[in-house]
């Protein structure tokens, strides 16, 4: 752990390594509390890594096993220690967003509804664009009221790739006008 002298708290290792996948190169980054950051480095504005991170496999070795197997199709859901940051709100989003089925998709009103303030959908997708983790907090399952795919931060390239990668080894379509 290193010391941050002027404040005298202990700060936080960061860990990050690079996974493979269809989708291009993944980062993974965290700490002891659990897993921060993923983020498509082929994406439109991807996260790199910081000066002081720390490039290991073995502290991430269960998120790349995991993460993994869902980008070959054989896992559908997580059971990872997480730790975004975030604020209140977007927590909630985040929140809520984990609850939204492999495969299926809805729209950014529905989401607002879900956590009972009807009226923020930009809202709803300001947070869901603040997203550290997508894949594992799947914002990619929300879409536009029309049934576009809009707003992914990796770009909407990224998001179609999850979608189609959900449908193939879903028990479904994910929505019958996407595709």
């Amino acid at each position: 752990m290193h010391w941050d002298e002027a404040m005298t708290k202990p700060l936080k290792t960061i860990y990050f390594t690079l996974l493979e996948s269809q989708l291009g190169e993944v980062l993974l980054a965290g700490d002891e509390e659990g897993l921060r950051q993923i983020s498509f480095m082929a994406g439109n504005s991807p996260h790199l890594p910081g000066e002081d991170w720390i490039e290991s496999r073995e502290p991430l070795w269960e998120a790349r096993e995991q993460i993994g197997a869902y980008f070959r199709g054989e896992r559908k859901t997580f059971d990872l220690p997480l730790a975004p940051e975030g604020t209140p709100f977007q927590q909630t989003v985040w929140n809520a967003l984990r609850e939204i089925p492999y495969g299926r998709t809805i729209t950014y009103g529905e989401l607002a509804r879900r956590i009972g303030q009807p009226t923020a959908s930009r809202a709803v997708g300001a947070a869901n664009g603040r997203n550290p983790l997508p894949i594992i907090v799947p914002c990619h399952r929300v879409i536009g009221s029309n049934g576009e795919l809009t707003g992914f931060r990796g770009g909407i390239h990224l998001k179609a790739g999850l979608l189609e990668l959900e449908q193939r080894h879903g028990d479904g379509p994910v929505q019958d006008s996407l595709f």
